[in-house]
């Protein structure tokens, strides 16, 4: 079977399947839609740390141990863990996960991470270069604020189209044993830059990434937006929505009819004063192991369209007034009988 699709996707040769997944989040997350759906809900977002960014690593921690326990594996069998968040230098990931003693791909993807994590996991797995990996992500509300915002103590006012970074994380074993969903194919994204300067409004800088990548994927794969019974990008929002439909419309594609952001399922924005919605590397994460999985392994979900979105911008790149260009992986994911 030919591997490679079109111009930039994949097809797997060989089965690769989520057999697992977890996911722990803050308090604000479990009071959201998706919260009893969660696996485990801190009772605050310090979870017993120091430092926000303690916090995020012990959240790291706590949902990669909770998918193993869910898969029953102990953590002598994963053979690689894909791994990464939105910290500088990933310290979130490394502090969180330095005590495993597993070989760890450290990545950064800003929130599209999620994607490029299964998408390198499915590959090394399809491959034969591991029996079990992990996937995982992570973000912080207030770890991300203090890093490229401002810290919170500043209280200042965030315009309508700010989304709110989710504070979680999202874990999955991916493996050639049979499982419930499988990843049956992929679309490497490319980074793609409309000059949008604007730090507080993320879904505009990431649609024109998420339109690029969606549109390649039905165009490699020879499929119509109908072919999936979802098509779910990750932390887009009210806002960036709104854009794609528009892009996609531009390039043939009408995919108004079943797309669904992470960043507006995971919160709801009106009582809990979100603005456009949520962000984050861990949104599309948690997203994926409380709510999207349990479809596709229901069977309720046959094919989904998952792309994760990301913004790649860094306090310095911002405050030298660079634009923020953005980049969105797809993951093809399928329910398995």
């Amino acid at each position: 079977m030919e591997q490679m699709r079109g111009k930039q996707s994949i097809q797997l040769e060989n089965a690769v399947y989520i057999i697992s997944h977890a996911c722990v989040t803050g308090s604000k997350e479990g009071e959201g839609p998706l919260g009893k759906k969660i696996d485990c809900v801190g009772k605050d977002d310090m979870f017993g740390q120091e430092s926000w960014e303690l916090a995020e690593s012990a959240i790291q921690q706590k949902a990669a141990l909770m998918v193993l326990d869910k898969a029953g594996l102990s953590l002598s069998k994963i053979r690689y863990i894909f791994a990464g968040d939105l910290l500088g230098q990933l310290i979130a990931t490394s502090f969180g996960l330095e005590e495993f003693d597993v070989p760890l791909f450290g990545l950064y993807g800003a929130c599209s991470t999620c994607g490029e994590a299964l998408a390198l996991g499915a590959m090394t797995v399809s491959a034969g270069y591991g029996d079990y990996v992990m996937a995982m992500t992570s973000s912080h509300y207030a770890s991300a604020e203090k890093q490229f915002r401002t810290p919170l103590e500043y209280g200042n006012q965030r315009p309508l189209a700010a989304s709110w970074t989710v504070t979680g994380s999202g874990a999955f074993i991916l493996s050639g044993k049979h499982g419930r969903v499988r990843i049956s194919g992929m679309t490497i994204g490319k980074v793609v830059d409309y000059g949008i300067k604007d730090a507080l409004n993320m879904g505009a800088a990431m649609a024109p990434a998420a339109c690029d990548t969606i549109v390649q994927n039905l165009k490699d794969f020879e499929r119509t937006p109908e072919d999936y019974d979802q098509i779910i990008t990750g932390d887009l929002g009210s806002v960036g929505q709104k854009i794609l439909w528009d892009l996609t419309m531009e390039q043939g594609f009408v995919i108004e009819k079943n797309h669904m952001d992470c960043g507006m399922v995971i919160y709801d924005s009106e009582k809990q004063d979100t603005h456009a919605g949520g962000s984050g590397c861990g949104c599309s994460a948690v997203t994926l192991a409380a709510y999207i999985l349990p479809l596709l392994e229901r069977g309720t979900w046959k094919r989904v369209l998952f792309v994760p979105t990301g913004a790649l911008l860094s306090t310095i790149s911002f405050n030298e007034r660079q634009s923020i260009p953005g980049i969105a992986h797809g993951i093809v994911l399928e329910h398995v009988e």
